[in-house]
């Protein structure tokens, strides 16, 4: 696949992200998405790089999802792509399984740590499918994951949770994504370690 003019990047480091916010009511204009703005205003917290971001709301179709995933990491050469919501086990919730036919490798670490900071409040977390994703295609890879539909859990998961002192208790998933967009060859992402600090071996930090 040849690269299109929306994969050029403003700088070296720019930040590619896809949101995708999955709820059929609010797709439907119901109630407004708390999804999307949530995400992004987390990221633009936790995140110094200059970022580029695509928004979809979109209803619980496999179909749809699917093809929102692939069109944002194909046609967009989003780096990342994080979904919110459609992730339990109700019949209208098939984000995990349209996720998974958008990639390429399985990623399930993200789904068990963001389980276990979900525990550290609700029994019912246990009921939570969310998983992640590589999709590569030739010249380009990405990182997808499934997020909680909740802001207040969306932040938990990303960011973990902190004692009162703001030591780290439980890792958030967000201080894997940096060297995983690494190692798929994305661009290097710095954090705003107030937020969250990004995890690398030593051998992979800029200096």
């Amino acid at each position: 696949m040849k690269h299109t003019e929306a994969w050029e990047r403003s700088t070296p480091n720019e930040l590619k992200i896809g949101l995708i916010s999955i709820s059929d009511r609010a797709s439907k204009g119901i109630y407004q998405d708390e999804g999307i703005p949530a995400l992004q205003n987390w990221l633009i917290k936790a995140v110094t790089n200059p970022c580029t971001f695509h928004e979809r709301l979109i209803a619980d179709e496999s179909e749809v999802i699917t093809e929102s995933i692939v069109e944002l990491v194909d046609e967009f050469g989003c780096d990342l792509v994080l979904t919110t919501g459609g992730t339990g086990p109700s019949r209208r919730d098939v984000t995990p399984e349209a996720t998974r036919e958008a990639g390429t490798r399985e990623m399930p670490g993200f789904g068990e740590q963001m389980r276990q900071i979900s525990l550290k409040f609700v029994p019912t977390a246990i009921l939570s499918r969310q998983t992640a994703v590589l999709r590569e295609i030739e010249g380009h890879a990405a990182l997808v994951i499934n997020l909680p539909g909740q802001p207040k859990a969306i932040a938990e998961t990303l960011e973990g949770l902190k004692d009162e002192q703001g030591k780290s208790v439980v890792p958030g998933i967000f201080a894997a994504v940096p060297y995983c967009i690494d190692l798929i060859g994305g661009p290097y992402i710095e954090t705003n370690e107030e937020v969250i600090k990004a995890f690398r071996p030593k051998s992979a930090i800029k200096k």
